[in-house]
């Protein structure tokens, strides 16, 4: 069977060594598993919750595009494709919007992070906050569960948002009766290599301590050279634990080169040459990516075409045809089929009914029907009210066919309607 696994990459400026060894590299190799089918979704509309800045957004998403490409991403073995492409996501939000929680959204670590802070500084609690990112979570589930994704990989800081999309599934499929969407499950790598940057600290933009992943050469180099070291002399031992350069050159290394730079370290190499030995095995890696990577760059229009081609197709062949389901799931229907749909949805839900009435002779008398207005049970003519309720507490409680003989009354429908008629009453009592 099948399993479909989805990861979204938000365009957020030119992708660092960091992005490649914990999140692009690892990614790629999960891709070619057997039994998987992946989908990678560039985020511009989360993107826009960050930064209004067009020509910001346009570059970002042509850079991230580009380095998954020139990393080895197969746009044909794969799905992927922008978000922004696939309307249906949109219509999707909306339909989870109006059964989502507010109280969950409430809880959302971003949303309530800036509350916390606007608190802090003696501000408004909703001051600056949009409403795109109070309801990020929704079009997040959408994202997901548009194409029913099985499993989520994430950091641990967005575990919450696939507990979102599993909120907001599993409520829609509980109103509408079905089960529309499978509840992903998140997937944690406690593998994946977390790179120090340039003085240390984890590689981060906030931090300013990157190195873009395709640098030109002597870019590169000179980065390299740049990495925070303490003063240890050439000949004097130099520790491997809590060493940035080595973390790094292990991320790029198999391990038998690792072992080979361990030693090194040991026997007291000196920075300079460290460094280098740095500098050459990540360039060795990355140098036919660069190219690849200058190649797509140069020629945007055929990454724009490849996103186009992939978003159409992932429309007709899922988003159109499961939209159009929910579509007619939530009400959303052809007003023509309206009496039919009516008829049908009340054939579902009405339940049987015992009606007690009077006649023109002055006798009580009790009839059952089903959901339709069918006549299952007419019963005889009573002195009072009261006998003919006593009655009909007596045939609620009827569970066989002996238990429907009585002078008392007549069946108008088969034994086994009637006796299920029955046993619809007790369940709904």
């Amino acid at each position: 069977m099948t399993t479909r696994v989805l990861t979204g990459i938000t365009p957020s400026g030119t992708p660092h060594l960091g992005n490649y060894v914990g999140a692009i590299r690892p990614a790629i190799a999960a891709s070619r598993s057997q039994g998987i089918e992946s989908f990678f979704f560039l985020a511009d509309l989360h993107s826009l919750i960050k930064a209004q800045e067009p020509a910001r957004t346009q570059r970002s998403t042509l850079e991230i595009a580009a380095s998954w490409l020139a990393c080895g991403l197969d746009p044909e073995q794969v799905w992927f494709y922008r978000q922004s492409d696939i309307p249906e996501t949109n219509e999707l939000m909306w339909f989870l919007t109006v059964v989502a929680s507010k109280g969950i959204l409430n809880r959302a670590h971003a949303y309530k992070a800036a509350i916390d802070k606007n608190e802090a500084e003696g501000l408004d609690p909703d001051a600056g906050v949009s409403a795109g990112l109070f309801m990020y979570p929704v079009l997040m589930a959408a994202d997901i569960l548009i194409f029913k994704a099985n499993r989520v990989p994430v950091g641990r800081d967005q575990i919450q948002h696939i507990e979102m999309a599993r909120d907001f599934g599993q409520r829609f499929n509980h109103v509408y009766g079905k089960e529309y969407f499978p509840l992903p499950e998140v997937v944690i790598d406690e593998q994946v290599a977390t790179l120090a940057g340039l003085d240390g600290r984890k590689m981060s933009k906030s931090y300013s301590n990157t190195i873009p992943l395709f640098a030109p050469r002597e870019e590169l180099k000179k980065l390299v050279f740049s990495i925070l070291t303490d003063s240890r002399a050439p000949g004097e031992p130099k520790d491997t634990e809590g060493s940035a350069l080595f973390q790094m050159y292990q991320a790029f290394a198999t391990p038998e080169q690792t072992a080979g730079f361990a030693r090194a370290f040991a026997e007291g190499i000196g920075w300079g040459d460290a460094k280098q030995q740095l500098f050459e095995r990540i360039d060795a890696e990355l140098s036919p990516l660069r190219e690849r990577y200058e190649a797509l760059m140069a020629e945007p229009e055929k990454i724009e075409a490849l996103l186009r081609r992939r978003g159409q197709q992932l429309r007709e062949q899922y988003a159109v045809p499961l939209l159009k389901e929910l579509r007619h799931a939530v009400g959303l229907r052809d007003l023509a089929d309206v009496p039919k749909a009516a008829a049908a949805e009340l054939a579902r839900s009405a339940p049987p009914v015992f009606k007690q009435y009077r006649e023109k002779d002055g006798r009580f008398y009790f009839k059952l029907t089903d959901g339709e207005g069918t006549l299952l049970v007419q019963s005889a003519g009573f002195d009072s009210p009261r006998d003919a309720g006593q009655l009909i507490a007596v045939l609620k409680q009827a569970e066989q066919g002996d238990a429907l003989q009585s002078e008392l009354f007549t069946l108008e429908a088969e034994v086994d309607a009637v006796l299920a008629a029955l046993a619809t009453l007790r369940d709904a009592g």
